[in-house]
């Protein structure tokens, strides 16, 4: 029952006083419920959790081979459970403020080339609707470095034309405005205009851009879909999601010499050290590129 109560004041909290979005509350309350669901069997409720507790609970999640950056969201999540408990006088400290990090390994996402991008979108067949979308969702996600959930919920009042900005709601529904080339532009108009104009638009869609032929907002998991088979007809033999169009948008500007910080604003970074991994892929390539280039790196 104390889980319970507790589980639901909490869910009250990040909803009303921190504001987050549906999708956010859902990752807190799931790595509360990995806690829960080791804990209650044993008797113990929210305020009865040690360090020792929880050091025991990670070593058993590495036991079972859970990915450290996986384990690094669930002590995240942890934590903030523990701080809110802190908050709200039901226990002096947090525990999980003494528990390490687990290491994180690098990871460096596969990138897109331009050539790569345009190989895609050459596999979409635009006599017909359906592909003729998705060739302008490849377009918006490789040139303004969207994310899906943020591309499938754009809406058409987010599009300004005239300064030709879009309006992006991020996570946190954070908002910010990214710049759309002005091909990118012509292509999402002629898309409302002759594509999306013909459909059947179901009841609480009309506000939204990117619509299935059926008249509903396109989901993320459509979207996965078609990314990954373009690729695959591309003949791309690279680790493909919507989210590499979004890397290959940055690694772009940062290769060819954009502020950080304003690559930073274009993508919604809270902490510029998460853009910073661009510099780290600019490296690489220069290495690539004089390795493969350099004769006296063939004589190694």
């Amino acid at each position: 029952m104390e889980w319970q109560r507790y589980t639901n004041e909490y869910e009250l909290y990040l909803r009303l006083e921190r504001n987050f979005s549906a999708n956010t509350v859902e990752a807190y309350l799931h790595d509360l419920a990995t806690l829960r669901h080791w804990a209650e069997p044993m008797g113990l409720a929210p305020a009865d959790i040690t360090v020792q507790h929880l050091r025991s609970l990670t070593a058993q999640l590495t036991d079972i081979h859970v990915e450290p950056t996986t384990q690094c969201r669930v002590l995240s999540g942890w934590r903030a459970f523990f701080h809110w408990l802190v908050v709200e006088d039901a226990i002096a400290e947090n525990p999980a403020e003494r528990i390490e990090m687990p290491t994180r390994p690098k990871h460096l996402p596969d990138v897109l080339t331009d050539s790569d991008i345009e190989a895609m979108q050459a596999t979409f067949d635009c006599s017909k609707p359906g592909p003729a979308r998705n060739y302008v969702m490849t377009e918006v996600l490789y040139g303004c470095g969207l994310r899906v959930s943020e591309l499938i919920n754009l809406k058409l009042s987010n599009i300004y034309d005239s300064e030709q900005l879009l309006q992006v709601i991020g996570k946190g529904d954070k908002e910010r405005w990214v710049p759309i080339n002005p091909h990118a532009l012509r292509l999402v108009q002629d898309y409302i205009l002759y594509n999306r104009s013909q459909l059947n638009i179901q009841r609480g869609e009309e506000l939204y851009v990117f619509l299935n032929l059926r008249g509903h907002r396109m989901t993320r998991v459509a979207v996965f879909q078609f990314i990954k088979e373009a690729a695959a007809e591309a003949g791309i033999h690279k680790q493909v999601s919507p989210h590499s169009l979004r890397h290959s948008f940055a690694t772009e500007l940062v290769q060819n010499g954009a502020d950080l910080r304003a690559v930073q604003e274009m993508l919604g970074h809270e902490s510029l050290a998460t853009t910073e991994i661009y510099t780290h892929l600019t490296r690489q390539y220069l290495r690539d590129t004089i390795s493969t280039y350099h004769p006296h790196y063939k004589k190694g």
